[in-house]
């Protein structure tokens, strides 16, 4: 399993957290981001520079991803694409997209896009906080978890 993360977007605490699970189990972490992000040395975490615009680094995730992989995304279209090609996907919040969530999700951004798009004020998320991190890092081991256990 290969671990891919939406980076430009992705709260820095996640990415820590992330940086210290690919050292602990020896899994590949691939950030893709349209900037230049800072890692740590590490023979397990690699950094993706792709080119600017509009869902390019998801494009390039999409490509190069395989079935069983995790992406971690806040980006609900990228998370339902990932799902298609057989992959699982986490939020930074801790939301598994599953392929029984995934199209409720879908429309549900959907119908707040087409809202903000008529002039209505809709608010965003509320600041990412303590709850979300550990809602994130509990995911996160269990899909790991789940994952090395099938593998042993």
């Amino acid at each position: 399993m290969k671990v891919w993360v939406d980076a430009d977007a992705c709260p820095v605490v996640v990415k820590e957290i992330l940086f210290r699970a690919a050292d602990r189990v020896s899994m590949p972490l691939i950030l893709v981001a349209n900037s230049t992000l800072i890692i740590p040395k590490s023979a397990y975490i690699s950094m993706l520079k792709v080119g600017a615009g509009l869902d390019v680094a998801d494009h390039e995730i999409v490509a190069k991803m395989q079935a069983g992989d995790l992406v971690i995304t806040a980006d609900v279209p990228l998370a339902a694409d990932v799902i298609e090609q057989g992959g699982l996907a986490l939020s930074p919040r801790g939301d598994v997209f599953s392929p029984d969530t995934i199209r409720a999700k879908l429309s549900m951004r959907n119908f707040m896009d087409e809202l903000r798009g008529s002039g209505v004020v809709t608010g965003g998320q509320a600041a990412f906080n303590h709850s979300d991190r550990q809602a994130f890092a509990n995911q996160l081991d269990k899909i790991l978890t789940a994952y090395h256990q099938s593998n042993t």
